[in-house]
């Protein structure tokens, strides 16, 4: 048994990817796994520390006006294709999956055309381009979101089902104990979970050093902030010199970046976030409660519509990037944070909307065609 995975340029489409692979591989231990992806991507670093092999195209997105970089773009399209398509034939898979991305357009057709099943899945709750060009083509869609369903046409519906985003099985297996103790942290307090990221978090990055500022030796909370890495130092910087002393604070932890996600989400009673698709499966099938601050620039402004989502079924509140300030944040976190029935009431919605059998629903799809 052989399958092809497909996804790239960012962690939001290469982890679900990664997390289906490990799955099938799981489920049929025998089963060969190949990647593709772009030169550039994510995927270059996380693929091959997944341990799966991987054949990269030169590959890049593509202006949405007619422009020269459009018409290069489309030439890499239509040359990855035409090897793809050859590197298919030598692989004979029985099934193709594409998580989102670029590169999945030359891949998933290329693999449609010589008639091999194939099955895409779409994180966002507004689809992606990749995903809606390549609908007609494929045999099913997996779905994060309820909501994505309206932007398919009537036709196309039969090919959808909301299985939700695979996770790593180490989000849902560690306890609220065990990331209290790996962050050495009191099981008294309530712990305030900020994730900025690498891209973007400027904005976030700003209103935590206000919130922090605040919360500073609060004997009823304690702080996890993720800077990212490009921003860690200006935050470092700006907290010492409002005279928040990090290395010997009883109560505000500041990383630029956490591997270990999963004990930071085990002790959180409230999160502080962007909006991408992969952070939400995880907070929600943890759930937590969020105040999301969708990051503007996404394609389609596509983490606005993920944000409104989960507000919409009351398990978050949003904060748009250009209304943000720490003065906002600080008022948005009191009424959540310290209002027990209303922390809980979101935390319950908030595991409602969360689908950690994900993975689950994904393997009986693919055992369609398996």
């Amino acid at each position: 048994m052989r399958v092809i995975l497909t996804g790239g340029g960012t962690g939001g489409h290469i982890y679900p990817a990664i997390a289906i692979g490990q799955a099938v591989q799981k489920e049929w231990p025998q089963c060969e796994i190949l990647y593709m992806g772009t030169k550039r991507g994510l995927e270059n670093k996380i693929v091959p520390e997944a341990g799966f092999p991987m054949v990269v195209y030169d590959l890049e997105g593509w202006q949405r006006k007619l422009s020269f970089q459009a018409i290069r773009a489309c030439w890499k399209a239509g040359s990855a294709f035409f090897a793809a398509r050859k590197k298919i034939r030598e692989f004979s898979p029985q099934l193709v999956i594409g998580t989102g991305g670029y590169v999945c357009l030359p891949v998933v057709a290329a693999a449609a055309r010589l008639g091999i099943p194939t099955l895409l899945h779409e994180q966002n709750a507004i689809p992606g381009l990749t995903n809606r060009v390549l609908v007609g083509k494929v045999k099913e869609i997996l779905l994060t979101f309820p909501e994505a369903k309206q932007h398919f046409s009537a036709s196309l519906q039969k090919k959808l089902q909301v299985t939700g985003l695979p996770i790593r099985p180490a989000i849902l297996q560690k306890e609220r104990s065990e990331g209290l103790a790996f962050f050495g942290l009191s099981p008294d307090k309530l712990t305030l979970l900020g994730v900025g990221g690498s891209r973007g978090a400027q904005s976030i990055n700003r209103a935590m050093l206000y919130v922090c500022r605040k919360y500073a030796d609060d004997p009823r909370v304690q702080i996890i902030h993720l800077t990212g890495q490009d921003g860690y130092a200006e935050f470092r910087r700006e907290a010492e010199c409002f005279g928040i002393n990090l290395g010997n604070n009883g109560n505000i932890i500041i990383k630029p970046y956490l591997q270990e996600m999963e004990y930071a989400l085990a002790c959180a009673d409230l999160c502080v976030a962007r909006s991408g698709a992969a952070f939400l499966a995880e907070m929600t099938a943890k759930g937590l409660p969020g105040i999301l601050v969708p990051y503007p620039y996404a394609a389609e402004n596509h983490q606005e519509y993920n944000a409104r989502a989960l507000v919409e079924q009351g398990a978050a509140e949003m904060i748009l990037d250009r209304d943000l300030t720490g003065e906002r944040l600080f008022e948005k976190i009191e009424k959540v944070l310290f209002v027990r029935e209303k922390r809980e009431k979101m935390a319950e919605k908030s595991k409602q909307a969360g689908k950690p059998e994900a993975i689950d629903n994904i393997i009986r799809a693919i055992k369609k065609y398996l």
